[in-house]
């Protein structure tokens, strides 16, 4: 991962206190943080958070930077975003964008609640239904 300057940071306040940079921190090192606080486990990223953190990724590439985009494992609540980013990018259906993200990063885990907003998310932004 090359010229990485935002971070998507998908965890609640409580869960990153003591183990993640605060946003001054990231500012420090000339990184832009956008904290979309979603519950762990059964945490679903709103709609509005899904747009927010889309836009945000496609400023970044437009500026030719890169965003890296987290949670606690990494395997439901960022790889929605994720996912998310390459339904806006691409207009895959939810299915396609998990298929991708899955041939990289096998451990993923899209819960049902979690495609079910992928789905709405598609909706929005291709103008279909899946």
């Amino acid at each position: 991962m090359k010229n990485i300057r935002g971070v998507i940071t998908m965890n609640e306040m409580y869960e990153t206190k003591y183990f993640c940079n605060s946003a001054e921190e990231w500012r420090a090192a000339g990184v832009e943080q956008l904290r979309l606080s979603t519950v762990d486990l059964t945490g679903v990223p709103s709609l509005e958070n899904l747009h927010r953190g889309v836009e945000f990724a496609l400023q970044h590439r437009e500026q030719g930077t890169s965003v890296y985009i987290h949670c606690k494992a990494g395997r439901s609540r960022s790889a929605t975003l994720a996912a998310a980013y390459l339904i806006k990018l691409h207009c895959w259906t939810p299915e396609e964008a998990c298929k991708m993200l899955m041939s990289v990063r096998p451990h993923i885990l899209v819960r049902a609640a979690q495609l079910e907003m992928l789905r709405k998310y598609y909706q929005q932004v291709c103008g279909q239904s899946s």
